[in-house]
């Protein structure tokens, strides 16, 4: 397994949420030209970590890098500010033996929760995803929840912009590359006909720094990206889902990743 974990700026947090991650195949820090000692810190704390920059500037393509670089059977995108519990990996991983292609973190399933998402956004979100639900026929709880876990072989038929391109010269990002990866990721899974298993998940606060999410400009953001993908899975048409069947059917489940440890150091001992 691996645990991919963008990061800009985020030296402080990694302090705290690098010691309790599980002893895994590989740990991933895809470092967004910080300057305050990310990559530095990332190292000391976790020295089996293994550092990479992103190509380009965003959150998409940060993550990515990050599954480029991977190379664990299973894909676990964790935050580093402190807002995921990897404590619940174990349900994760549960999930996508059991049968699951992604398992999608959900905050409204129950035995989730969120400390850090308000009335406003919460209302936002709902809408957000019952338009989701509309157009592409699933049955989402959380849209916009960033804490998921997949198999890497659904990873090629996802076109992700490739990190290997250089930065456009007008300074435009490609489609994918910001903070609509999110939802991108979440529509086209849905579209190709992956099996997506919802898993109860709760959100904590940030713990240092201050997030750059805004409601209205980042709702408009989700908003446009799910017209936009609904148009391009209705381009692809169904021939997308026959192709995730035989990708599904070829792919071994080992049970290994059930036997993780919550804390390095009790291993260490």
């Amino acid at each position: 397994m691996s645990i991919v974990i963008p990061a800009r700026n985020e030296a402080r947090n990694l302090e705290v949420i690098l010691p309790m991650l599980p002893l895994v195949h590989q740990v991933i820090l895809v470092d967004g030209a910080s300057v305050d000692g990310t990559a530095d810190v990332a190292r000391r704390v976790l020295p089996k970590i293994e550092v990479i920059h992103q190509t380009r500037r965003g959150k998409g393509n940060a993550l990515a890098c990050g599954f480029a670089a991977a190379t664990g059977d299973i894909i676990v995108m964790f935050d580093a500010d402190g807002s995921a519990d990897s404590a619940e990996i174990p349900a994760f991983i549960a999930a996508l033996t059991a049968g699951a292609d992604v398992a999608k973190g959900s905050r409204f399933r129950p035995g989730g929760g969120s400390h850090d998402i308000t009335r406003f956004r919460g209302l936002g979100n709902h809408c957000l995803n019952l338009l989701t639900n509309i157009l592409l026929r699933t049955r989402y709880t959380d849209l916009c929840y960033g804490y998921n876990a997949f198999w890497r072989d659904i990873l090629p038929h996802l076109d992700l912009p490739d990190v290997a391109l250089k930065p456009r010269s007008d300074g435009r990002m490609f489609w994918g590359d910001g903070f609509e990866i999110e939802t991108i990721l979440t529509c086209r899974m849905a579209a190709a006909g992956l099996i997506v298993t919802e898993v109860a998940s709760f959100e904590k606060l940030r713990i240092h720094g201050v997030s750059n999410l805004n409601a209205v400009s980042d709702g408009l953001r989700v908003l446009k990206t799910i017209l936009d993908e609904h148009r391009r899975a209705r381009r692809a048409g169904p021939a997308r889902s026959i192709e995730r069947t035989r990708v599904r059917a070829s792919r071994s489940v080992p049970a290994v990743h059930l036997a993780l440890v919550s804390n390095p150091a009790e291993e260490a001992a």
